[in-house]
């Protein structure tokens, strides 16, 4: 049974910085390309961005690109989202994904 476990999200001002973790179990992570994605109140869901099995960023979205770092550390099963210069707008609840399946995810707000 694959299972996605996101922590680190909080309440953090403008321009703070966070770092999300996603643990995961079930499957061969070293073998598996995994995504972050968001969803803000009263919207879908955005691809905030992927990565490849051997741990290579393959996208983000132009709206994080530059302040987001996408990475995975293949001993540990986990993948990880820094977040940087955080503006309002990235205010979301943050899920882990692959495989088909998603998080509980771990939500982020961004307010002064």
């Amino acid at each position: 049974e694959v299972q996605l476990v996101e922590s680190g999200g909080g309440l953090v001002q403008p321009g703070g910085s966070l770092r999300l973790s996603c643990v995961t179990s079930g499957f061969i992570f070293s073998s598996t390309p995994m995504t972050w994605v968001r969803q803000a109140p009263g919207k879908g869901l955005e691809t905030v961005s992927i990565i490849s099995s051997a741990g290579t960023p393959a996208y983000y979205s132009d709206s994080v690109k530059g302040r987001f770092t996408i990475s995975k550390d293949n001993r540990k099963n986990t993948l990880y989202l820094q977040l940087d210069s955080l503006k309002t707008e990235d205010t979301a609840m943050y899920y882990c994904s692959a495989k088909g399946a998603r998080g509980q995810g771990t939500q982020v707000t961004v307010s002064s």
